[in-house]
């Protein structure tokens, strides 16, 4: 079953905040489509497996957006399709104090001579019967756009788990540090495998040098306040907005150490948490 969010609401209200949200959620997004438009384009992508999470942004800007909207809406009922329509809103003096800041000119404007509350107020009239329609109506006057994520999160996905996205990886230092790692943990304290003869030409993927890293107290202890940082860590990432961690572990080569280390971690989070994926960047590099 295909899932269609049709967002729409006041202008300032933060619908372009909200598109970012869910193109990071994963949604395939499409920003000021017309509203005559949205069946044709849901019976253009029907048979796709590309397009199983669709947003789709319709507002004041697309021309006689409420008959074709709620005639779009009532087609996708009877398909097989869950359909969700979610309504910004925002108080009229917080509209006019975010205009102010970006200066940004609203789409009636011209219709009331630049008289920018009047042309709020004609929208919000124009609104109401889509309004009243909504599945869900998000007041953003006192919302930041961190909670707006939140607020979103909620409605759409439940779980801040299955929104996070953890990916760890592992690294050599004499290969360079990752440039879009978020936090970098250096596991060249530790014992070296690559002095073990026997374990030289391996990495930490083979069970014997994984064995050989975590046989060592000084590791497990290592390992279990890292597990305990990044649990602290994840949900402030979450809280300031971030859908995704790069987490990077690093020793000299990038083929033991780091490896085994990153491999614990992807186990560990992958009981935790709905999205994690692990990647060893230099392990075939010697």
């Amino acid at each position: 079953m295909k899932e269609i969010i049709l967002l729409t609401g006041v202008s300032g209200a933060g619908k372009s905040t909200a598109m970012s949200f869910m193109e990071d959620a994963g949604y395939y997004c499409i920003d000021n489509m017309p509203a005559e438009l949205i069946s044709t384009f849901i019976e253009l992508i029907e048979k796709s497996d590309d397009y199983n999470k669709i947003a789709i942004v319709a507002d004041v800007r697309s021309k006689g957006v409420f008959t074709a909207f709620t005639d779009a809406v009532e087609n996708l009922k009877y398909g097989d399709y869950s359909v969700k329509i979610i309504f910004l809103d925002i108080k009229t003096p917080e509209a006019l104090k975010r205009y102010k800041l970006t200066r940004r000119k609203h789409p009636f404007a011209d219709k009331f001579s630049g008289r920018l509350e009047e042309a709020l107020e004609y929208e919000k009239e124009m609104l109401k019967p889509i309004r009243q329609s909504a599945d869900f109506v998000i007041d953003t006057s006192d919302l930041s756009n961190i909670q707006l994520r939140k607020r979103l999160t909620q409605i759409l996905i439940g779980d801040d788990k299955d929104i996070m996205n953890i990916n760890v990886m592992s690294f050599g230092f004499k290969h360079g540090i990752p440039t879009d790692a978020d936090f970098v943990l250096d596991v060249r304290c530790l014992p070296n495998p690559y002095w073990v003869e026997s374990l030289r030409s391996k990495t930490g993927l083979d069970e014997e040098v994984f064995n050989y890293v975590f046989s060592f107290d000084e590791a497990n202890e290592l390992l279990e306040k890292l597990k305990g940082l990044l649990d602290f860590l994840n949900p402030l990432y979450i809280k300031e907005g971030k859908s995704q961690v790069v987490i990077a572990i690093g020793c000299t080569g990038g083929n033991h150490r780091s490896v085994a280390f990153a491999e614990a971690l992807y186990k560990y989070f992958s009981r935790r948490w709905d999205n994690v994926t692990v990647n060893h960047r230099d392990i075939e590099r010697r």
